[in-house]
């Protein structure tokens, strides 16, 4: 678990999935969690990409958990390599300026060998605006040449500062 907190502000990891849908296109040496002291825990994720990635679609959703993970506000594909050459999607931009400095994810196609994301952890300041109160999933799929390849899962909770309020 990844507890920031700014003020009563709580932004906490949760847990951490990654799936291979294809090991001989991607391979997942490590996906977990790992608590640094007792406010934060990081997120480390090692995908090895055997062949070289070239068309790179990404499929993410946000969910909120209600009676189970119920769609809440935001589900939307984009161009991955095209992102990263341009950053013209606000909100993939938002997502993308938690995580650039953990991952080695940020230069331009092709994406091959071994992809991390090493020792994240969510910033409730890199929020443009507060999300409520709740437990999320973001669920992300990974599309190489118009077939699913991989998924991951990152689940969190966020805790809004009701103070200011």
């Amino acid at each position: 678990m990844c507890y920031i907190f700014k003020g009563a502000v709580i932004f906490k990891l949760t847990n951490a999935v990654c799936e291979s849908y294809n090991k001989s296109w991607v391979e997942f040496g490590v996906c977990r969690l790992r608590a640094v002291n007792r406010n934060k825990v990081c997120l480390n994720v090692d995908a090895n990409l055997l062949h070289p990635v070239h068309d790179v679609i990404v499929k993410a959703q946000l969910f909120k958990r209600a009676n189970g993970y119920k769609p809440w506000l935001y589900s939307v594909n984009f161009d991955g390599c095209q992102f990263i050459r341009r950053r013209n999607n606000a909100l993939i931009r938002i997502v993308w300026d938690l995580f650039k400095e953990y991952s080695t994810l940020n230069h331009s196609c092709p994406y091959v060998g071994l992809q991390q994301v090493k020792n994240f952890y969510l910033r409730s300041e890199k929020l443009p605006t507060p999300i409520p109160t709740g437990d999320y999933l973001l669920m992300i799929d990974w599309i190489f040449t118009k077939k699913p390849q991989a998924a991951t899962n990152i689940y969190f909770t966020f805790v809004e500062d009701l103070k200011d309020s």
